[in-house]
């Protein structure tokens, strides 16, 4: 048997290969490798190897002179090429042999380079015995060996002389090698070696002076190979198919040199005539086979495997068949060739070669299902094998060629229309490897070219990915998990769901793509009533990459935060409106904002149009997206591009004989574009946008309007648009009859033809027209009933004709630039399947892996949440989040916290949280009230730092409180000073709860815990640890607002409501904890106080007024109320009212309950004012201090601390204002009352009482300076109401039953009294004050002298004596003024009236000498100053009524011997002298009144 390969022309043949479908070169074919120096990547590269050394020239004629060797030494085998003797000229030797021994005598004479000697010089030889039909299969594989070292060896390269005509001889003889089959395997060797020299031939450094042509012949020759290795050995399929992989890789590696886009267009649109007219006639071809229901191309020819059959040892047979099929590729249909064609084909190979083997790849996909099998095809699964290899070429051809397609119009139409197509085809097979590769190409298309593939991308998407990830639409489990793989795979692209939303469900002519994705992962993610799966997580996998994908944008940036809403007042034709920039965000991002806002809007007006024609129509007017006056194309348009109509409604409104519906049927037909259409297929199209009326009248207007506007787009052979009414009314009717179940006997074909004669204006349509048409709609039925909905539709031919039409005028496809411009959007839409799958995988799953997969997740979206502040979508995150928290609280501690260490999946989940609640708490609403939960738990089994909430007010205590030089404010309130809540003893600190866990208490003897146990404990501890819980409350002074407000919330609501009566010990706990997280908060937020503020009072006054046993609850309430107070009154001016008014919560407290803590309450009290005296300036904050003073005055712990906080304030007066003065009295009052404690301390009290008249005088001086006299007089009454309160509670005590206390009184109020002259009070005043003070505290120890006993009040006797004289000083003082008042006569009558009584008076049964003596000296003193001070003359009138004559009839009656004594006749000098002899103790004021000259003495003893 010979074998040959014919190289007839560089033609392909379109046929089937049979082998395996991965060409995998395996080591035992080592024969066979290539060099790497002519590898691909030298290729790639581009690396020009002309400047590289060339070998030495005795080596390389060595090396050639062995290869001849070896040749010769395998011919002489074989008797045919033995010794001839030369006299026997019939025996010379033969021609094969005498080439060789001249080559060998002639390498070693050559003087020149080898690179500038012809290289067919010595390659000719080899190259004749490959040729050569004679040479037997181990000769022909030797020669070839040969050729393939010498292309190797370095020799050859660009710069050789006459290289390209070399290496075409070696092309032209391999490809057209002719040998003796002598056995198999023989065969199958040279078969490998030809693979082998033809790709060292595209991988050498001459390469690229092979033509058009030859690369072409080199393919074809190749896939040849590879079609016959189907019958013979594994090894020969796998080298065949790795040949040809790498020859495509090689070729297509150029694609991104080859830069000039011109001689590109030039090239592809000439070269392919030689064949069936060319593509474009074959595209036509093609068309028309698709406009016949058929994706794949049809061939009537026989099958190729048919053609290749085995033949007997020993005939001459080529090396493939010459099989022509009648539409291959590129196979000469037998018409001239253009001589400009020629010569393309012959210039160094490019973009007309890629092309044609572009073209065969996709050719190969259209003949699977007209190809036969062998009976000795190998093992590989038929009806997968030829599209998978085809698909793995076609993707290697990608991958190398990437962008640079777009550059090649012609490649990048094969690529749109004929591969494209195909996928769609292959897309749904039920081979895994053969979706998995169509994905493949796909994804590597989407990344190179998605701008010129836009349409296509969709249809794959919905028509395949969508599809197959669905189980409801009959795909094989295996389908399902590919299309989900390759899903995620482009999910995990960062830009590609960005450019989905974009480009598609912001386009309202396509489809929701992002959505139906979104959809898609979420539901697919979910396991209903199954196992966790491997879909589940995969389809996880994708929602969590999206996700991942929008976080790692956020901060990259973007135009805004929030587009500004799209707000319509008035309809205009946004249909057809265009964006004038899609590469600049700042133009396309509003465009496609606004593009979704009508979209959306439209979903909604279709669904009122479905329910209600008019209705809907009305609401699409109210929303302007229609005309308030409807018209014709907008209604058009509204049902043309509007998705999710009912085609029902739609056919019956085009159908309706109303003007208007007419109209809108003839604008709806005109935005159909039919050009280059057959007239079923824009019949198809026409009739899938909307359901055929069943009415005759209906279907004649509708065709009307169709066949109008098809003979105005596409004429073609029609006369008129009555011969395309009729043709299409014939459509019809055939469609209908043979399609139609109840149609028994079918329209023939010559039945057909025959009604339609003579309705082209008259004439007869071709005969061959008509009866491709009646062989299409007998194949594919016109759906006159079309899917409803906006599923997932399968392609049809004619919606892919359409597609291609419509590709041509779509929005340019809009390439995301990794900016955050609809994350928003996106993110609304799929946050909340996200989280709800994400959740329900993590609780299903059982992997580690699986757990951080989820918390990555959770991650992502909570940053993005957080991001664009959508608290609600975090909220739900972390109620989902603290699901998993879970902790046994039926176990005791120590279990629980192993339950807990041993449980990874709620650690994750617990570190997750606190990671948000720390990263992103400024967003978290309702959620901290779950995370609080989960806090308390912890806290129940004493995980959490021992004084965690404590630790976080010490700290902002500590940062705001320092003083110079570091130094702690000895009277700022400190937790030292606090009282120590009694926690139970299971709420101890972290490290201690470690402790007690390792060395357990022998009173309790327990088992020692096991490594596994200790190892548990120690991964809780580590957990808690890593969640930095007390970062919460320590950092919650950078919440933003509303986020802190729920916080505290949270706490008020996790505490519970007080309960009256004793509530149990783990309540109590609990509630104590979340009071001092309370109060640490509302200290860290001391500038935000206002906010707080009525939820903190409110939830102690709870506590407070609920509470009627001393307990730690409400202990803290208190003093945690009173470090608030304390810790902002000097800061907060604003509310310092609002803050002391809060303590009066104190005042509520139940007597038990304050009798437990009132001590401790007056220290911290104390510690309050003392260090915000100044602060407080309002009589209602003072109000508030001074009754928590007051009250201690009882208290006998207590007191001692009021009274010192009291006398703080008026001691020194600095912090004794008018605001307090009153209060302040009345508190001093008090403490002057009780008779807790010693004496002294009443004392004291008068003391500060009657010190504090110094400040109502300065406060005089400070008033008379007001400029406005209504200010003064103000200010100046006020002063006298404070004067008149201090002497009223100086005269009560005047009244006390203790005698220091009650003759103290009495001083008190004298000095009081006599030291407010500067007050300037009103004589009206002073009036008041003998009457009601003065007066009455004389009047009531007088009735105490006589009703009251010696044991109750002891020495009253004295205090009656220190009355009168504070009665007499005080009048002599004031005497001057008094005189002047018309009601001094009165006065003077009822201070003699006192002084009487009192001279009488008996205590006891008799008379008091003390008051016998006291009485007349004082009168006497006061006589002398009146009569000085011309007071009290000699005067008399009718009735007797002169203060003269009053006087002297009323001191008559006491003491008769006074008028003599005060008013005698004598030198004035002398009585001048005895007077003041005996006033000496009235005092220098009272001297100064009696005489100007009169110097100053001592106070009596007895007076003073």
């Amino acid at each position: 048997m010979v074998r040959r390969v014919p190289c007839s022309r560089a033609c392909f043949i379109l046929a089937n290969s049979i082998g395996k479908c991965q060409a995998d070169l395996l080591d035992k074919m080592g024969h066979v490798k290539l060099q790497t120096q002519t590898g691909i990547n030298a290729i790639e590269d581009g690396s020009g190897l002309c400047d590289a050394g060339y070998p030495n020239k005795t080596t390389v004629a060595c090396m050639i002179n062995a290869e001849i060797g070896a040749v010769l030494a395998v011919m002489r085998r074989n008797v045919r090429w033995g010794v001839h003797y030369m006299s026997d000229d019939d025996q010379l030797e033969h021609f094969l042999v005498q080439s060789l021994k001249v080559l060998r005598r002639q390498i070693f004479s050559w003087h020149n380079q080898w690179h500038v000697i012809s290289p067919s010089l010595y390659l000719q030889p080899f190259l004749d015995v490959i040729q050569s039909d004679e040479t037997g299969a181990p000769i022909t594989g030797v020669a070839l060996s040969s050729v393939y070292k010498i292309l190797t060896l370095d020799v050859i390269d660009q710069n050789t002389v006459n290289v390209g005509d070399a290496m075409h001889l070696v092309v032209d003889a391999v490809t057209s090698c002719r040998f003796e089959v002598t056995d198999p395997g023989s065969e199958e060797v040279v078969l490998m070696k030809i693979l082998q020299v033809l790709l060292a031939c595209v991988k050498s450094k001459a390469s690229m002076m092979l033509s058009n042509q030859h690369i072409c012949t080199i393919v074809n020759t190749c896939f040849r190979i590879v079609h016959q290795a189907g019958t013979k050995s594994e090894l020969l399929q796998r080298i065949a198919r790795y040949t040809m992989h790498e020859l495509v890789r090689c070729i297509f590696s150029h694609l991104q040199d080859i830069n000039n886009t011109e001689l590109a267009l030039v090239n592809g649109s000439t070269t392919l005539k030689q064949g069936t007219g060319g593509l474009n006639n074959e595209h036509n071809s093609a068309n028309r086979q698709l406009e016949n229901g058929s994706l794949n191309s049809a061939s009537d020819s026989q099958p190729l495997s048919a053609c290749i059959a085995g033949t007997d040892s020993g005939s001459v047979s080529d090396v493939t068949a010459t099989v022509v099929v009648e539409d291959a590729g590129i196979v000469s249909s037998g018409k001239e060739t253009d001589l400009n064609e020629l010569q393309l084909m012959n210039e160094p190979y490019g973009i007309p070669c890629m092309v044609e083997i572009f073209h065969f790849l996709c050719s190969l996909l259209n003949v699977v299902e007209h190809m036969g099998m062998s009976p000795r095809s190998n093992t590989i699964a038929f009806d997968e094998d030829v599209p998978l290899f085809a698909l793995t070429l076609i993707n290697s051809a990608i991958e190398l060629g990437g962008p640079s397609f777009h550059r090649h119009p012609r490649l990048l139409y094969l690529i749109q229309d004929e591969l494209f197509c195909n996928l769609m085809q292959f897309g749904l097979s039920m081979s895994p490897l053969v979706l998995s590769m169509a994905c493949s190409i796909v994804l590597n298309l989407y990344h190179h070219l998605r701008t010129e593939l836009k349409l296509q991308i969709e249809a794959f998407f919905s028509c395949i990915i969508l599809r197959l990830a669905q189980s409801k639409y009959g795909a094989s489990y295996q389908q399902q998990e590919v299309a989900m793989e390759a899903l995620v795979d482009f999910c995990r692209q960062k830009t590609f769901m960005v450019e989905m939303y974009a480009n598609f469900d912001c386009d309202i002519t396509c489809s929701n793509v992002f959505e139906d994705i979104a959809n898609l992962l979420s539901k697919s993610a979910f396991p209903v009533n199954t196992p966790l799966s491997s879909m589940h997580i995969l389809a996880l996998d994708g929602l969590i990459a999206v996700m991942q994908g929008m976080a790692e944008r956020i901060g990259i940036g973007s135009l805004s935060s929030e587009q500004s809403p799209v707000n319509l007042e008035e309809y205009t034709p946004f249909w057809h409106e265009k964006c004038e920039n899609f590469s600049d965000p700042k133009i396309w991002v509003p465009f496609v904002y606004r593009r979704k806002y009508f979209k959306k809007r439209l979903m909604i007006g279709a669904d009122h149009f479905n329910r209600d024609t008019k209705k809907g129509l009305e609401f699409l007017q109210g929303t302007h997206l229609l005309p308030d006056k409807l018209d014709a194309p907008s209604v058009a348009c509204f049902f043309r591009y509007t998705a999710g109509l009912d085609k029902n409604l739609i056919g019956d409104f085009l159908g309706n004989h109303d003007e208007f519906c007419i109209q809108v049927l003839h604008e709806f037909a005109r935005t159909f574009d039919f050009k280059d259409m057959m007239l079923d297929t824009a019949l198809r199209l026409f009739l899938e946008t909307f359901r055929l009326p069943g009415e005759s009248q209906k279907i004649q207007r509708v065709l009307e309007a169709f066949s109008e506007r098809y003979y105005e787009q596409a004429p073609h052979i029609l006369a008129n648009k009555d011969a395309a009414l009729l043709l299409s009314y014939s459509i019809i009717m055939l469609n209908t009859d043979q399609h139609n179940s109840q149609v028994k006997k079918k329209m023939t074909e010559e039945d057909f033809i025959r009604n339609n004669r003579r309705i082209n204006g008259g004439n007869d349509l071709p005969r061959e027209f008509l009866s491709e048409l009646y062989h299409s709609i007998c194949k594919n039925e016109i759906q006159t009933t079309p899917e409803q909905g906006s599923g997932f539709p399968e392609m049809t031919p004619s919606r892919w004709i359409y597609l291609l039409h419509k590709s041509k005028k779509s929005a340019p496809f809009i390439v995301s630039d990794s900016k955050a411009y609809l994350d928003f959007d996106m993110f609304s839409i799929l946050s909340g399947p996200t989280i709800a799958a994400i959740s329900v995988v993590f609780d299903n799953a059982e992997n580690a892996e699986v757990y951080q997969t989820c918390m990555d997740g959770f991650l992502a979206v909570a940053k993005i949440s957080a991001h664009y502040h959508v608290e609600n979508i975090l909220d739900d995150l972390v109620v989902s989040l603290c699901k998993f928290v879970t902790v046994f609280d039926p176990l005791s501690v120590e279990d629980s916290i192993i339950a807990f260490g041993d449980d990874t999946k709620a650690r994750m989940a617990t570190e997750t949280v606190f990671t948000i609640a720390n990263r992103y708490g400024d967003y978290i609403r309702t959620g901290w009230r779950n995370i609080l939960d989960c806090i308390l738990k912890f806290h129940k089994l004493g995980l959490l730092p021992a004084r965690m909430a404590s630790d976080a007010a010490e700290e902002s205590e500590l940062s705001t409180e320092t003083e110079d030089g570091g130094k702690r404010n000895t009277n700022s309130l400190s937790l030292s000073r606090l009282p120590s809540v009694s926690t139970p003893k299971r709420s101890s600190g972290l490290m201690s709860r470690f402790s007690q866990l390792l060395y357990l208490g022998a009173e309790e003897p327990r088992s020692v815990p096991t490594k596994e146990q200790l190892a548990a404990q120690q991964c809780t501890l580590q957990t808690i640890q890593k969640c930095h819980i007390d970062s919460i409350f320590t950092e919650s002074k950078f919440l933003q607002a509303e986020s802190l407000l729920h916080l505290s919330k949270a706490l008020t609501s996790a505490a519970g409501q007080p309960k009256k009566g004793n509530s149990a010990s783990e309540d109590e706990d609990t509630s104590v904890f979340c009071l001092e997280l309370l109060v640490a908060i509302t200290l860290n937020n001391r500038d935000r106080i206002e906010l707080l503020w009525q939820g903190v009072y409110e939830h102690i006054s709870n506590i407070v007024q609920s509470t009627v046993m001393p307990c730690a609850l409400v202990e803290k309430a208190v003093f945690g109320l009173l470090r608030i107070c304390h810790r902002l009154l000097p800061y907060k001016e604003n509310i310092t009212d609002e803050l002391l008014r809060s303590l009066q919560l104190v005042l509520k407290l139940d007597a038990r309950v304050a009798d437990a803590y009132y001590e401790q309450i007056t220290h911290e009290v104390s510690h309050l004012m003392k260090a915000n005296a100044s602060h407080i300036r309002s009589h209602l904050g003072w109000r508030t201090i001074t009754s928590l003073l007051s009250i201690t005055a009882r208290h006998l712990e207590a007191a001692e601390a009021g009274f010192d906080a009291l006398l703080f304030i008026m001691s020194d007066r600095a912090h004794l204002l008018p605001a307090n003065y009153v209060l302040c009295v009345d508190a001093a009052k008090q403490f002057a009352e009780s008779r807790v404690g010693q004496v002294d301390r009443s004392v004291m009290a008068l003391d500060l009482m009657a010190g504090s008249v110094s400040c109502l005088e300065k406060w005089t001086k400070d008033a008379k300076q007001a400029t406005k006299e209504e200010e003064v007089a103000k200010m100046l009454q006020d002063i006298g109401d404070m004067w008149v309160r201090l002497i009223q509670g100086l005269k009560k005590l005047c009244l006390d039953q203790r005698e220091e206390v009650r003759n103290h009184a009495l001083l008190s109020l004298q000095n009081s009294l006599t030291g407010s002259v500067g007050i300037n009070l009103p004589d009206s005043l002073w009036l008041q004050c003998f009457d009601q003070v003065i007066f009455s505290v004389l009047d009531e120890l007088l009735e105490i002298s006589q009703t009251h006993s010696q044991k109750d009040f002891r020495n009253i006797e004295g205090t009656l004596v220190l009355g009168l004289k504070l009665l007499c000083k005080v009048f002599l003082q004031l005497i001057q003024d008094l005189s002047q008042l018309a009601g001094f006569s009165k006065l003077w009558l009822a201070v003699l009236s006192r002084l009487e009584i009192y001279m009488k008076v008996k205590i006891r049964g008799r008379r008091s000498e003390k008051l016998q003596e006291l009485v007349p000296e004082l009168l006497k003193n006061i006589l002398l100053v009146m009569k000085t001070g011309g007071v009290l003359v000699q005067s008399s009138s009718v009735d007797g009524s002169s203060l003269w004559e009053l006087t002297w009839l009323h001191i008559n009656n006491f003491a008769p011997s006074l008028q003599s004594a005060v008013f005698h006749e004598q030198d004035s000098e002398h009585l001048q002298h005895k007077q003041s002899e005996k006033v000496e103790g009235l005092g220098p004021d009272v001297c100064n009144s009696v005489s100007s000259n009169e110097t100053a003495g001592k106070d009596d003893p007895g007076i003073g």
